[in-house]
């Protein structure tokens, strides 16, 4: 009885209960979360550990799909947006540093080098920095190093998921306390931006360097062809290195910037997915590639790292959080926010861009707060899991990777 349309059927429900719970809680525990749950306890059970592969999900998922996803989120934050979020970027690169540093000078002496080594890069980031980490420990014939990188990387997003929820409901709450106290009135400028980030035409006011097509011929096979050549561009890009530094920027990078720079001269559509009729599948077959990373972390591999990866992750975030803590003071920004934005290196994206959408539909009452919300919220947090997943994890990757 079981084949790939039932591996499907299971990808949808364990998906669905997730956004259930998370509805009925109003955002205070993460869909994404309560699917990780989920699918982790489902595989030590009943539940195939190769469901989402043969689910035939992950190799849309993990490949062509996350380059769309990533130029679809350049086609929806303009050039201005991205300059208002250096603040972002800042705070971002401060919680990453205090991080490191607080694991490396708490944690070597109780669990060890190798360990911290190991684990930190997948910390601070995604699947490329863990798999990176897996690879050089194995190299060095360190087999439980490589197998704690793996392990901290399927269970990180566990701290990450409802630490974000709490700092982002505290901040909308807050938002939105003031949104309503002013009438629930802001400047005109403010709101017809917040309806833009919403409605995905961030950048559609502007104007373009190429004429748009003709609705008749934008379908979404012309519209899927465009934003496939911006993602074949981008992976290119991603296999130059940099002379001097010999450093190649990686495509997935590549794939967000172009996005934005094709979208502002009008080669791309303002949010060419959802033009296409087609996000809702797509970070469906994303989020479940990201969710087949927990097949490995078995009771008995959790049992054997599980103390470390609770040291490392709460000395991690604890040093995250101070140091998050003073560059919001000195930025002079909200501390909640400006943690929601650092923790997005414990799971990156999509999952920081759902937590914050369910977030803002969970608190606003009517569409005009959640446009609000998204519009004070959404930028920073998509930056923030660019800034610390998608770069500098894949950075602090390679440098650890060398010091086994």
């Amino acid at each position: 009885m079981y084949n790939f349309a039932l591996a499907f059927v299971i990808c949808c429900v364990a998906y669905l209960i997730g956004e259930i719970v998370s509805n009925l809680t109003k955002a205070w525990i993460p869909s994404v979360f309560v699917t990780a749950a989920v699918l982790l306890v489902g595989f030590w059970t009943i539940i195939p550990k190769e469901v989402v592969g043969d689910s035939k999900l992950i190799p849309f998922g993990s490949t062509i799909g996350i380059y769309l996803l990533l130029v679809h989120m350049g086609t929806i934050i303009s050039l201005k947006q991205l300059a208002e979020q250096w603040k972002t970027v800042v705070l971002c690169l401060a919680g990453l540093a205090g991080m490191c540093l607080f694991c490396w000078l708490i944690c070597i002496p109780i669990i060890g080098r190798d360990f911290v080594i190991a684990g930190l890069p997948p910390l601070t980031g995604g699947i490329i920095a863990a798999t990176e980490m897996q690879k050089a420990a194995k190299a060095a014939g360190l087999e439980e190093a490589a197998l704690f990188a793996i392990a901290m990387y399927c269970v990180q997003g566990f701290a990450g998921y409802p630490l974000t929820a709490v700092c982002l409901q505290l901040e909308g709450k807050k938002l939105l306390k003031d949104f309503r106290a002013n009438g629930g009135k802001t400047n005109a400028d403010a709101v017809a931006e917040a309806n833009k980030l919403e409605a995905g035409t961030a950048n559609a006011g502007s104007k373009k360097l190429l004429p748009p097509l003709p609705e008749k011929w934008n379908g979404p096979v012309m519209i899927f062809l465009k934003m496939g050549i911006v993602a074949w561009l981008a992976t290119q890009l991603g296999t130059v290195k940099i002379p001097v530094i010999d450093f190649a920027i990686s495509g997935a990078i590549w794939a967000l910037i172009l996005g934005v720079i094709f979208t502002t001269i009008g080669f791309l559509d303002v949010s060419s997915l959802n033009k296409a009729n087609s996000y809702g599948i797509i970070m469906f077959a994303l989020m479940m590639f990201v969710f087949d990373g927990l097949k490995d972390a078995t009771p008995e591999m959790l049992a054997d790292v599980i103390g470390p990866m609770i040291l490392l992750i709460v000395v991690g975030v604890a040093g995250m959080a101070l140091f998050i803590f003073i560059a919001t003071k000195l930025l002079k920004v909200d501390f909640a926010l400006g943690l929601a934005n650092g923790l997005t290196a414990l799971y990156g994206f999509p999952p920081n861009a759902i937590i914050t959408e369910n977030t803002c539909k969970a608190l606003g009452e009517n569409q005009e707060e959640v446009d609000y919300l998204m519009s004070e919220m959404y930028p920073s947090m998509i930056v923030g899991g660019f800034t610390t997943v998608t770069i500098t994890s894949v950075i602090i990757a390679g440098i650890f990777s060398g010091l086994f």
